[in-house]
């Protein structure tokens, strides 16, 4: 007995055309044996995706639903920069309240509920060009001995810098000179 080789049937699953379109694939179609490629609709996906019975059950907690918890938030390997924003007044009342010695007074002895006399001082807000007006006119920020910060730079300044010749004969015209 010899051993059968059983193939899928490629038309099992698949619609079939009827009626008009049925006669009209027969007179046009090439390889009669090829499907339409229409899956049918009972028996593809069973069960189907809009008649399964269970009914939604709501997360447990905001990090187990899907929708509030996305992928960006919990990823950990990417500490994003946040966005920070400093407004004008504020940096110049910044300003004006670290340009000048604070005196801290000596801790007391006081009762745990007791609060300490600590003085505090209410500032006015001032533009930003008053209070470095204010500032640089209290004591000079630089001078020759003290120049302001240079902005950082990666790579070296090039400077143009006359390097050894290259061999050549010393009686010859050689109008080539070499910078380093």
């Amino acid at each position: 007995m010899a051993a059968t080789k059983k193939a899928a049937e490629s038309t099992l699953y698949h619609v079939h055309p009827k009626g008009f379109w049925k006669k009209f694939r027969d007179a046009v179609v090439i390889n009669p044996e090829i499907s339409s490629g229409i899956p049918l609709a009972g028996i593809y996906r069973w069960p189907q995706p809009g008649s399964r019975p269970e009914k939604y059950a709501a997360p447990a907690t905001k990090a187990s639903d899907p929708a509030q918890n996305p992928y960006w938030k919990r990823d950990v390997r990417r500490a994003y920069p946040q966005l920070s924003v400093v407004t004008q007044p504020d940096l110049s009342s910044l300003l004006i309240q670290h340009s000048e010695a604070q005196a801290i007074p000596a801790p007391s002895e006081t009762k745990e509920g007791e609060k300490s006399d600590v003085p505090t001082k209410t500032q006015e807000t001032m533009d930003l060009t008053g209070a470095i007006a204010a500032i640089t006119s209290v004591h000079k920020v630089y001078d020759q001995s003290k120049l302001p910060p240079k902005v950082p730079t990666p790579f070296k300044k090039w400077r143009a810098e006359l390097a050894p010749d290259a061999p050549h004969d010393p009686n010859a015209y050689f109008p080539m000179l070499l910078y380093k």
